[in-house]
């Protein structure tokens, strides 16, 4: 079945009747009216892993409700912001629309650009020249960790700051790895720790120059664990053991069965 696209006349009446449900909730709904920004925090964080698990799976239904959650969250956002004085929905998306627009001269201006290599490059150029001091300026503090990495690798490639090729990145990954070994070998804890962070950084760089998201290769590792995993638990249950009553070796005969079998590769 085709999707029809809703009319623009009531795709802003749909956002108006989201509008009054948030007005309606805050009022009568006691959980809703408890709700503050430090409150909805996490519950933002949750509802946003579980839109990107809707993307990661091609579900066009399940991403279309997500981000009707996500949406409910952004409402609510303004919401609070309005009772508070400090902002509401009309001055968060007229302030993202005058951005864009600033941040676009290419289609409402006159400048004329190349590729979507100059979009960014124009894009950071005119960050700058709002006031951002670093050209690293906007990375979450809060962003994990891995994600954060890429964020600043990109940033700072943008700005010019890169290496040339991706063998050259391959070197700096052995040179990390050999100076994590040096470490382990001096007994030195806190030392090991920073540069088991430095190879992690180099190897999340070098990903980037194979052209590979490392979020998206590392969570197909954790699936795929985790589908071992259970198998190897299931297998051990018919043979009438839990892995705990079961040796290393017992587990590790069963593990490269499950390796070898085509599902699990």
């Amino acid at each position: 079945m085709l999707y029809t696209p809703t009319p623009r006349a009531d795709q802003l009446r749909a956002f108006e009747r989201l509008l009054q449900i948030m007005d309606d909730l805050r009022e009568k709904c006691p959980w809703d009216r408890q709700q503050t920004f430090s409150s909805l925090r996490p519950l933002t964080i949750e509802e946003t892993y579980e839109l990107a698990d809707a993307i990661d799976q091609t579900d066009p239904k399940a991403i279309r409700e997500e981000l009707g959650d996500l949406m409910l969250h952004l409402v609510f956002y303004a919401k609070i912001g309005t009772e508070q004085q400090i902002f509401d929905i009309g001055t968060i998306l007229d302030a993202v629309c005058d951005k864009l627009i600033a941040r676009h001269p290419h289609v409402y201006g006159t400048i004329d650009v190349a590729d979507a290599n100059e979009v960014s490059r124009n894009w950071e150029n005119i960050k700058r020249q709002e006031g951002k001091k670093s050209a690293l300026s906007g990375v979450p503090r809060a962003m994990p960790a891995l994600s954060k990495a890429q964020c600043l690798q990109e940033k700072a490639r943008k700005a010019g700051f890169d290496w040339d090729e991706s063998e050259q990145v391959w070197e700096k990954v052995q040179e990390e790895l050999g100076e994590l070994q040096d470490s382990i070998a001096q007994n030195d804890p806190h030392n090991t720790e920073k540069e088991l962070g430095d190879v992690l950084f180099s190897l999340i760089n070098y990903a980037r120059f194979l052209n590979i998201d490392p979020e998206k290769a590392l969570e197909k590792t954790n699936q795929k664990f985790i589908a071992r995993f259970t198998a190897m638990e299931q297998i051990a249950t018919q043979h009438g053991k839990q892995l705990h009553e079961m040796t290393l070796a017992e587990m590790d005969i069963i593990w490269d069965t499950i390796k070898k079998q085509a599902q699990y590769q």
